[in-house]
């Protein structure tokens, strides 16, 4: 029936929030999309509960209805998706909810209030416990995709230079200062100055765009009338940028889960350790998605346990990755080795309450991929693109375990 529905519904082609709503028109789950037309039309594939899964295929069949709100970029939908799920709290959002990769934006209440990306379990722990180093003035979300929301911050601080968490060291203000995303100067006048850029922006959190516009228009009118032309001109920029917002960033990260026609691209990561009995020991992780390699992505790790200890380095390098709730998580995981590795990664991602299948790359005598094991249905399917990833993976770190071991030869 919803399907039908669609086919008789003009969505638009443009960016915004998506609702699909039960019998009694409550929210059963909100969205956000680069085009809503072609969104919410990937619902109605048939290959869903292959590309999405079967909650959701659960959450269409008993959807009746859909609505959506327009907004002006990504980054505005981004904004107004999470204010959403926040208020209206659908079932089938708040039930896949991983609370570990959620974040908040929080705005210190400081003279010179502080802006930044916190994990969300982490800031609701040190509440609960009373231990937050700062007061908040405001907080947003929880951002459930963090690269997301940390693309849409540095949009943001082009338009609202602020001050990040960092900002208590001098080197490092003074490089964002330069660059022109954090404030300057440091009387009174410039903290008022700063003060009313924060207002803006937690405006534009909080989804009042036009009231934004509309009180940023009358204070340009105000400079411009006391002979202020260069505090106007700085105004009218940020005007004429609210107006033109930049989201290139945020289609491509908002592409990545599922692009335009429904299908869902595959992560995978591989992980491998290399060292010279125990000495110089390095890990590396490589990306691939839907098979093809994605060097911009590889990460280098200099593992803190300088032992013989493959197993312990796997453990060190998956933890501190997964860390970094703001990288996109993966479909499937490869590490190199056998049972010991595979069970050490199980280990790291059930600690975590985090469910991604794992494939250990098992070698031969002459070190060559000899069996997968572990999740036996994606180590078939995927089987070449998982070799190919593994290889990706040792040659890059012998690459840098050779780097750093010539390095050490020349001190």
């Amino acid at each position: 029936m919803i399907s039908q529905q669609w086919k008789k519904r003009e969505i638009p082609e443009l960016p915004g929030v998506y609702i699909f709503r039960d019998y009694q028109k409550r929210p059963l789950y909100i969205g956000r999309a680069t085009s809503l037309k072609d969104r919410t039309k990937s619902y109605f594939s048939n290959d869903l509960i292959e590309t999405r899964g079967p909650r959701i295929v659960d959450m269409v069949t008993k959807a009746k209805s859909i609505t959506w709100e327009v907004s002006d970029s990504v980054l505005e939908a981004i904004i107004l998706e999470s204010a959403l799920i926040k208020k209206y709290q659908p079932h089938y959002n708040v039930d896949e909810r991983d609370d570990k990769s959620s974040n908040y934006v929080i705005i210190t209440d400081e003279p010179w209030p502080r802006v930044f990306l916190t994990r969300a379990r982490d800031f609701d722990a040190k509440k609960n416990r009373g231990e937050l180093e700062y007061k908040v003035k405001a907080i947003f979300g929880p951002f459930i995709h963090g690269g997301l929301i940390k693309e849409a911050l540095k949009i943001l601080r082009k338009m609202f230079p602020f001050k990040d968490v960092k900002s208590f060291d001098a080197r490092h203000n003074s490089f964002y200062e330069a660059l022109g995303r954090s404030p300057k100067g440091t009387d009174d006048n410039s903290r008022r100055r700063y003060q009313r850029t924060i207002s803006n922006l937690i405006l534009f959190f909080e989804g009042k765009k036009k009231l934004l516009q509309t009180k940023l228009q009358k204070e340009m009118n105000m400079y411009a009338k006391n002979m202020e032309f260069e505090e106007a001109q700085k105004v009218k920029r940020l005007l004429y940028a609210l107006d033109h917002v930049n989201d290139m960033a945020l289609i491509k990260q908002d592409q990545k889960p599922e692009n335009v026609n429904g299908v869902r691209d595959f992560r995978m990561e591989a992980y491998d350790i290399a060292h010279l009995s125990g000495t110089n020991v390095v890990g590396g992780l490589t990306v691939s998605v839907n098979g093809e390699l994605m060097p911009a992505e590889y990460r280098k790790f200099n593992v803190s346990r300088q032992e013989n200890n493959d197993v312990a380095g796997l453990v060190e390098i998956l933890s501190r990755r997964l860390n970094h709730t703001e990288w996109t998580y993966p479909d499937l995981i490869v590490v190199d080795g056998g049972v010991g590795q595979l069970k050490a990664a199980e280990s790291v991602l059930k600690a975590r309450r985090i469910s991604i299948p794992i494939v250990a790359v098992t070698k031969d005598e002459r070190h060559k991929a000899d069996e997968l094991i572990g999740n036996d249905d994606l180590a078939h399917k995927y089987r070449d693109s998982v070799i190919k990833l593994n290889a990706e993976a040792h040659r890059f770190v012998i690459g840098f375990h050779k780097q750093k071991r010539g390095a050490r030869f020349l001190i």
